[in-house]
């Protein structure tokens, strides 16, 4: 289930600015943690060699473009509860796919 901060269809916003930024610093610490994301310029991470999320400033609000499925998700992430719902969902959106392995192995006998 999404969130009420999802956008479905993505309108024009600007790109964050480094003062945009600066008010997702607590954000981007986490973001830094996670070792499958990349930071290739303050704001910009990107999962192997794929973009993965970058950030957008409307109104004073800020926003994310995240590729959480297969195509980019925009989510506000202006505070603090938006902010960790929305790194809730990139843990789960990095997390590993259990059960793909094949069949159990058959033990005894």
């Amino acid at each position: 289930m999404h969130g009420p901060y999802v956008w479905r269809h993505a309108r024009r916003v600007r790109h964050a600015t480094q003062e945009d930024l600066d008010r997702l610093a607590a954000l981007l610490a986490e973001l830094r943690k996670l070792p499958q994301l990349r930071e290739r310029k303050r704001g910009y991470f990107s999962r192997g060699s794929r973009a993965f999320l970058h950030f957008h400033e409307d109104a004073g609000d800020l926003y994310v473009d995240a590729r959480l499925g297969g195509n980019f998700e925009r989510m506000r992430v202006t505070s603090h509860n938006e902010q960790a719902d929305f790194l809730s969902r990139v843990r789960e959106a990095l997390a590993p796919v259990t059960g793909l392995e094949g069949p159990p192995s058959i033990r005894g006998s």
